[in-house]
């Protein structure tokens, strides 16, 4: 089954390419995304035995950020629908005539998306530092193009930004592999083979200072990934001028591969005695990427970008939880659900402000209650999710970090966890209301006023534009009051796992 999860969205992209009906197209996406589903939800069932010799394996973080992109993509596969329809295309043949592929803009950007379900995939099904790094690596190249979308001058400083930058992690990371293969060289022909679980088993016999410079090259490089401050400066630029589908699935599925990967090596850490030495580091690019999130939120003049730097303070949050430590552990692997859903709901209706009022400026953005009474709606719970309030899921996922903090005496650690909170919370609420309330500076675009009328509409909206969102806020708002028990299982496996229960 494991196989299968990867190779079915990879067939799937190369089938793409091929495919000229557009209907098929689409048809095909949403069959993979929901049969991707399904499989996953037959691995939380039933946990699939291993491949390749070990190399690929579920345990419970990787069922957990599994399970968390492949929800996440079918939500956006459903809203991508409207999405693409909408989309001025201009298809044309780029290839030589008698070419059996047709080069379509959007067979590309269906085929890259798919890819890029397969290999954040691979991620968090790999045991191996050496496949869990060329599986970070594929999800930059496959999902560059995406970016790239709009083809515009802003949209390709952003993909070289993003490919530049994460090349540079990346590179810092595979510094950090050979200092682990160093780490795990017992004697001179008397090597520990590079699986998760074999340094665990290894770990009192691995080479600290190696270790612990491995720990660090991982972090910096997995973390530029993941965008911890100050190696976060791609994160606003791709996920601002990426098409919405791909800002939800950068923000809510890509992310976490990066931290899964970051995990993986603090297991090692853990089973080595080393746990507090990864842990404190954590705690500092946590609390650091709050404090730059904080300070460029404030008076933010771009809303996608809002978000963006949103995403910086929710790693963050994500990386001081698992530095915490104790219960705090378990409060980040909620967090990370939570969040993956609540900026996933806010960048598709994102995309549908955007897509109304064709300008993404805070301040000449007016009256979205009024212009789109659902996407207002929306826009408003999704910001008050974000931010933490209940009954929403992150309140409890913060509360819970918060909660371990104080229990464990870090109170210093906890007075600035809540003061960049509030700050934040200033910032964002200006921002969200300001936008809401008024009256709009000009007319509405066509599309939010006279919708495609082809399109089943809910309360003047497409209902594809607006149906995908409605299921994420369902979701975050359950979370925030129950927690399935199927779902809490795993979250406290995966905590135990990384050492941070």
């Amino acid at each position: 089954m494991i196989l299968t999860l990867i190779l079915l969205p990879v067939v799937a992209a190369i089938a793409m390419l091929g495919i000229r009906p557009a209907a098929v197209r689409r048809c095909l996406l949403i069959v993979v995304a929901a049969a991707h589903a399904i499989l996953t939800a037959c691995a939380w069932v039933n946990l699939p035995a291993p491949a390749l010799d070990g190399w690929l394996l579920l345990d419970a973080p990787g069922l957990l950020f599994l399970g968390i992109t492949s929800a996440l993509f079918l939500v956006v596969s459903l809203y991508a629908l409207g999405y693409l329809s909408r989309e001025d295309w201009g298809k044309r043949q780029d290839f030589e005539e008698g070419f059996l592929f047709t080069n379509s803009r959007e067979s590309v950007f269906l085929c890259c998306l798919l890819l890029f379900l397969g290999m954040m995939t691979l991620v968090t099904v790999s045991q191996h530092f050496g496949l869990i790094w060329v599986a970070v690596e594929a999800t930059t190249l496959t999902s560059a193009p995406l970016i790239y979308f709009h083809r515009h001058r802003r949209s390709l400083e952003a993909t070289w930004k993003y490919i530049m930058i994460c090349s540079v992690g990346i590179a810092l990371a595979l510094l950090g592999n050979f200092f682990l293969a160093v780490a795990s060289t017992l004697s001179e022909n008397n090597h520990v083979p590079m699986l998760v679980s074999n340094l665990i088993q290894s770990a009192p016999q691995l080479h600290i200072l190696w270790l612990k410079a491995a720990f660090l090259f991982l972090l910096v490089g997995y973390g530029t990934k993941l965008g911890l401050a100050p190696m976060h400066t791609w994160l606003p630029d791709a996920h601002s001028e990426s098409p919405s589908v791909i800002s939800a699935l950068l923000s809510g599925a890509l992310l976490n591969c990066a931290f899964l990967a970051i995990l993986r090596v603090q297991q090692v850490c853990v089973a080595a005695g080393q746990g507090a030495f990864g842990q404190d580091l954590m705690v500092g690019f946590g609390l650091f990427s709050m404090l730059i999130a904080a300070a460029f939120i404030l008076r933010q003049a771009d809303f996608k970008r809002m978000l963006a730097y949103s995403s910086v303070e929710h790693v963050g949050i994500l990386s001081l939880g698992v530095g915490i430590g104790a219960g705090a552990g378990y409060g980040a692997m909620l967090h990370a659900v939570n969040h993956s859903f609540t900026k996933g709901m806010l960048f598709l209706v994102a995309g549908n402000i955007l897509a109304a009022y064709h300008n993404k400026s805070t301040r000449d953005i007016k009256g979205v209650l009024t212009v789109l009474p659902i996407s207002g709606i929306l826009w408003v719970a999704g910001f008050l999710a974000i931010i933490g309030s209940p009954p929403f899921g992150i309140f409890l996922s913060e509360l819970t970090i918060l909660k371990a903090a104080l229990d464990q005496g870090q109170f210093v650690v906890a007075i600035c966890y809540l003061l960049l909170l509030s700050i934040i919370f200033i910032g964002m609420a200006t921002i969200v209301f300001q936008m809401s309330q008024g009256r709009p500076a000009g007319l509405p675009a066509e599309a939010a006023t006279n919708p495609d009328s082809s399109s089943f509409l809910i309360g003047g909206e497409s209902a594809l534009a607006v149906i995908p969102p409605m299921i994420l806020c369902a979701v975050i708002l359950i979370l925030g009051v129950y927690i399935p028990l199927p779902l809490q299982h795993v979250l406290k496996q995966a905590a135990v796992t990384i050492g941070a229960y």
